[in-house]
């Protein structure tokens, strides 16, 4: 009798998530929503409200893995429709170039992305979206701010793990860090 493997979804059981987690890095992708204008410059910027574990309220980009045998460019899809609904209508070109890297490490110091699960690396991009987003799983609301909002350090302060960073070169990306 052959055993049956299961392949087509990608997913790892917990346990073994966690055991890969200690020993190699894991590959994700960020995404910053945009609302641009019809010339393309942005205009606003979407966050996350999110919950951590830890019960603590922040600020986040939209952000999550790729899963084994998953294109960038479908896992950019499937995270930006789990996290602001599926009509947000994300405009992702066919080969999609981040606007940087960000090496996420346990140790706070290492880099400005931290992640005490694990050492990630993500793909970071920057995403126009043009229909109705509503915040869908973890996330408890989506707030559109307009670049210089975004970029204020109040709305940096709520941010955590280094997506107020990231935000900011996004916006230095388009041109548009106050």
């Amino acid at each position: 009798m052959t055993e049956m493997t299961e392949t087509a979804a990608g997913w790892l059981a917990p346990e073994e998530l966690e055991s890969i987690r200690g020993r190699m890095p894991i590959l994700y992708v960020d995404a910053v929503p945009v609302r641009v204008d019809e010339s393309g410059v942005v205009t606003h910027v979407g966050l996350l409200l999110r919950i951590g574990a830890d019960g603590t309220v922040s600020r986040a980009l939209v952000s999550g893995r790729v899963l084994y045998q998953e294109r960038v460019r479908d896992a950019l899809l499937r995270h930006l429709e789990k996290d602001l609904g599926p009509v947000a209508l994300p405009r992702i070109p066919a080969s999609p170039q981040p606007f940087t890297v960000a090496e996420y490490f346990p140790a706070p110091e290492v880099t400005p992305y931290h992640d005490p699960r694990q050492h990630a690396v993500s793909l970071a991009y920057i995403v126009p979206v043009a229909g109705d987003c509503r915040p869908r799983q973890d996330a408890l609301d989506l707030v559109w701010f307009t670049p210089e909002e975004a970029a204020s350090p109040l709305v940096q302060q709520e941010m955590t793990g280094g997506h107020g960073v990231l935000l900011r070169q996004a916006l230095a990306h388009v041109g548009r860090l106050p």
